[in-house]
């Protein structure tokens, strides 16, 4: 007899698996988890009477006899997912089945604090609910900076002056009695790429998040790497230039940055309303101010891909708009800088999501880690 513990363990992950397609029938759940086929169809059944599964169809393969097709119900619930930074929170909705619904977003003004700004996810939580089939399960919160996830905690966001120590989970779970999970915004924008994007068939990659500021996430393996004091990734700190002059590597790199610098005015212009269209008008920016920044993120990226050797780059944030050509020439120009690169190709791309890549990345965090009651 299996503990509860166990028993809500194999009910996630039998879920988990119908979910994502990797199994699709009693026999093909039976194999994944390594149980007898009459107990998956015993909790197969549990989950069909619960109102979680269904069971329809017939997937008929090339021997044996017909079999039963599993699919989750979109209904049974719903997870919210929030991820933000110091220009707007975004919000999304998705299905018990993994499909996106609804997108939300609020900006984030110069005089915003840490209140306000949690003021604005409850508000955004509370709107998803408003057009919801079935009850709210799970929040996922993808949060900028440093995050302490086994906490619950945001420790610190440079770009937000209060953002200190907030305790994210437990503000949360008061206000919607649900579980809630935290975690570095890029960090989820990693699972965003596993479940939508072109990470699906990868285990090792990195994403890329040149915003207001600089960082990356890191899947190795298939699992996130995280450190130990939940900094990995924050390499926008880096001293720059390299040859170190006490400046930070996002004062250069990131997208307002790296805008200006194309644009060809001063660290204290005024960016303008929608970064990512302008950036896409200088998508085909010619000459020495576009020779500077590619060979700056050449540097940068190239080192890293010698430190990491990762199956694939994807690039996030308003420098999308500068499109394929961007990548190709960072790549070209990396080249050039280590030969030895040579031997370990450098692949960078834009990412096929949108602007709502965290906050997907978020509500696919809590689809994965919710158990049932």
């Amino acid at each position: 007899m299996r503990n509860p513990e166990d028993q809500r363990q194999i009910i996630a992950l039998i879920i988990a698996h119908v979910r994502s397609l990797r199994a699709t029938s009693r026999r093909s759940l039976a194999d994944a988890l390594r149980i007898s086929p009459t107990t998956a169809g015993q909790y197969v059944d549990q989950l069909i009477d619960s109102g979680h599964l269904v069971e329809s169809g017939l997937e008929k393969g090339p021997m044996g006899r017909p079999k039963r097709v599993l699919g989750t119900l979109p209904d049974a619930g719903w997870f919210a997912g929030i991820e933000f930074n110091a220009e707007r929170v975004q919000a999304v909705r998705v299905d018990f089945s993994g499909s996106r619904c609804q997108t939300l977003t609020r900006s984030v003004t110069e005089d915003s604090d840490a209140d306000s700004v949690m003021a604005d996810i409850t508000a955004l939580i509370k709107d998803l609910g408003r057009s919801a089939a079935g009850p709210l399960l799970a929040i996922g919160v993808g949060a900028p900076g440093v995050v302490d996830p086994a906490a619950g905690v945001a420790s610190h966001y440079s770009f937000l002056p209060d953002w200190r120590n907030v305790p994210v989970r437990s503000l949360l779970e008061k206000a919607f009695r649900v579980p809630v999970i935290l975690e570095n915004n890029l960090r989820v924008i990693a699972l965003a790429e596993r479940w939508f994007g072109g990470g699906r068939e990868l285990d090792d990659y990195v994403i890329l998040g040149p915003r207001s500021g600089f960082g990356i996430a890191v899947m190795k393996n298939g699992r996130l790497i995280d450190g130990k004091h939940h900094a990995s990734g924050e390499i926008g700190r880096w001293v720059w230039p390299l040859t170190g002059q006490g400046g930070e590597m996002h004062d250069a790199l990131s997208s307002p940055a790296v805008w200006r610098r194309l644009a060809g005015v001063t660290s204290r212009a005024r960016l303008p309303a929608d970064l990512h269209a302008a950036l896409e008008g200088l998508a085909q920016t010619e000459g020495g101010a576009w020779d500077i920044v590619v060979n700056d993120y050449a540097r940068v990226l190239g080192l890293l891909h010698l430190l990491l050797d990762s199956s694939a780059y994807f690039l996030h944030g308003p420098l999308t708009a500068l499109g394929t050509r961007f990548c190709t020439a960072i790549t070209d120009q990396a080249m050039l800088l280590m030969p030895a690169l040579s031997d370990m190709p450098l692949t960078i791309m834009p990412s096929s999501l949108g602007d709502d890549a965290g906050a997907l990345g978020a509500a696919s965090h809590a689809m994965e880690g919710w158990r049932p009651v």
